[in-house]
């Protein structure tokens, strides 16, 4: 019916109207966040996915680089840096998984990491692990056969005089 359609556009419109005022508003608080020089990221609130991908373009056209981050549709949010301040993968690797970055404790798992790299590499040094299983077969079936038990089998064992020699 024409009633509809009419209600139908009226509702388009005013979509796009809003649409362009979010856009207007990103693009506002966008240029105040390029301008505050002690700020080399802004995380903004949590948006639906159109919101998000506006405030991407904005932040794009801007020079910036931006990221979305959060599991379900009605936590993810957008993350936006200076150039000069883009996140290394760890930091990413850590907004991922819902944690705040911290630049200290970044550092101290790269030390780890180092000291950790450095002993293998002396142990590489050191040759090759001798030939043979990593553990003992009977250690992993020690509470099936017990300690003791293929010693006593072999003080009992007899040759068997059928096959004969």
């Amino acid at each position: 019916t024409p009633e509809q359609a009419a209600r139908m556009k009226k509702l388009q419109e005013q979509e796009k109207r809003q649409k362009v005022e979010f856009r207007k508003r990103m693009e506002q608080e966008v240029s105040q966040f390029i301008q505050a020089t002690g700020e080399p990221r802004r995380r903004f609130q949590p948006m639906n996915k159109i919101e998000r991908s506006i405030l991407h373009d904005v932040a794009e056209v801007a020079g910036l680089t931006s990221f979305s981050f959060g599991d379900d549709e009605d936590s993810r949010y957008v993350m936006v840096f200076k150039k000069e301040f883009a996140p290394s993968d760890e930091e990413l690797e850590a907004y991922r998984r819902g944690e705040e970055w911290d630049p200290a404790r970044a550092e101290e798992r790269r030390r780890l990491r180092e000291l950790a790299a450095q002993q293998e590499e002396a142990e590489l040094e050191c040759g090759p692990a001798p030939p043979g299983p990593p553990n003992d077969y009977k250690d992993k079936y020690r509470h099936l056969i017990g300690s003791d038990a293929a010693k006593a089998a072999a003080r009992t064992m007899e040759a068997n005089k059928a096959y004969g020699c």
